[in-house]
């Protein structure tokens, strides 16, 4: 395997570069939901243009890195699946779609994954967790009311891509997720005990909350039904939450 990037995925994913020959991981790109200027997504696109076009002479697999977060799903009701109508809420999802359509237009074989909110080491500073504990920390939390988040050991994400591939899955979109939207609330309650911490809430505007489905996943990937259930929320949140108290998380 072959990892494209240098970020929090690559490195992770940096575990997997003795397996897969003839995969290529396309681990760069935008990684936050908001504040991205559009010189950031017309590089992305670029550098995945040129990864397609690679991949289809010499005959790879390409994995690309979507979402699926409310900024891909974003209409409460039914599970977001795969092959469902979308109606992506941010300029971010509606990113990450259009470069899913260049894919399923491209001759290459390829996988893309939307994943759920990852959590692991040395994150930037504007992910999901490193931004809660800085919020905690300061004595002020700002949350969205109604938000919900479904959140993946990033240890979990490589073992789920690992056994993906060994599937041999190609042209297709698999949600990667636990299937578990804890409430925002939740996950702050959850850092404030861990980190002994207690801080102001602020709500803002309510968001859409829409669940993720799992389905495609598990049919795939019989093993990633392990994942979720509120344990499983404690645990990741207890495994990283500490990481971040007192230090600047990563902002490259």
């Amino acid at each position: 395997m072959e990892v494209v990037g240098s970020g929090f995925l690559a490195r992770s994913f940096a575990a997997l570069a003795d397996s897969h020959p003839g995969v290529v991981v396309a681990a760069f790109g935008v990684s936050v939901a908001a504040g991205i200027p559009e010189a950031d997504f017309a590089r992305e696109a670029t550098r995945l243009y040129e990864l397609i076009d690679r991949c289809e002479r010499r005959q790879e697999r390409l994995v690309f890195f979507s979402t699926a977060s409310a900024a891909m799903y974003a209409v409460p009701g039914e599970p977001g699946r795969e092959d469902g109508p979308v109606f992506p809420s941010t300029a971010y999802g509606r990113h990450n779609l259009a470069l899913e359509a260049v894919l399923a237009a491209s001759r290459a074989d390829y996988l893309a994954l939307r994943l759920a909110h990852v959590v692991g080491p040395a994150q930037h500073a504007r992910m999901l967790v490193p931004s809660l504990v800085r919020q905690l920390e300061s004595g002020a939390v700002r949350l969205y009311r109604g938000a919900r988040r479904d959140l993946i050991d990033v240890d979990d994400l490589v073992d789920v891509v690992d056994r993906l591939l060994a599937t041999g899955a190609v042209r297709t979109v698999v949600n990667v997720a636990t299937g578990t939207a804890a409430p925002i609330e939740r996950i702050v309650d959850h850092l404030e005990a861990d980190l002994g911490l207690r801080a102001e809430r602020e709500y803002v505007s309510e968001v859409a909350s829409q669940p993720v489905s799992v389905d495609r996943l598990r049919r795939l990937v019989p093993e990633a039904a392990r994942l979720g259930g509120e344990d499983y929320v404690r645990r990741v949140l207890a495994k990283y939450g500490r990481e971040y108290a007192g230090t600047p998380a990563a902002t490259g």
